[in-house]
């Protein structure tokens, strides 16, 4: 008898690492999935900033409308800050003229909706005419 004697049978490698990407492949889906309501409160937290750095710019613009509306002695600075406004943010907007001085406050349109939070990120912004 002229047997071959071959040595233990090994089993090929790449069904074991198959499984363990699989299961590598599972948890990075399990991870991404944990991560992303993390993900969605930093978008928020960037969209609030940006609409408060907006009302901001908003306030100061019409501001300034109304100080050199009232430097020209043309039309109202209330009226000229309000023009100065687009539809949306004027109705979000306060606005008060103290003799040569124009003051606007506008409160921005958040994403969040945090209670008394829009009052505390409002952009002020205030010109004088200096008469």
């Amino acid at each position: 008898d002229a047997r071959i004697q071959a040595g233990p049978r090994r089993r090929c490698a790449w069904p074991r690492i198959a499984r363990v990407s699989g299961d590598a492949r599972g948890q990075a889906s399990i991870e991404l999935l944990g991560l992303l309501p993390l993900v969605a409160v930093i978008a928020l937290v960037a969209m609030t900033v940006l609409a408060s750095h907006a009302a901001d710019e908003q306030a100061g613009e019409a501001a300034e409308a109304g100080a050199l509306a009232l430097l020209q002695g043309g039309e109202s600075p209330r009226d000229a800050a309000e023009h100065a406004l687009d539809e949306p943010a004027r109705k979000r907007a306060t606005i008060t003229v103290s003799g040569p001085t124009v003051h606007v406050r506008v409160r921005p349109r958040l994403a969040l909706p945090i209670p008394g939070l829009a009052e505390q990120l409002a952009g002020e912004a205030q010109a004088d005419a200096g008469q």
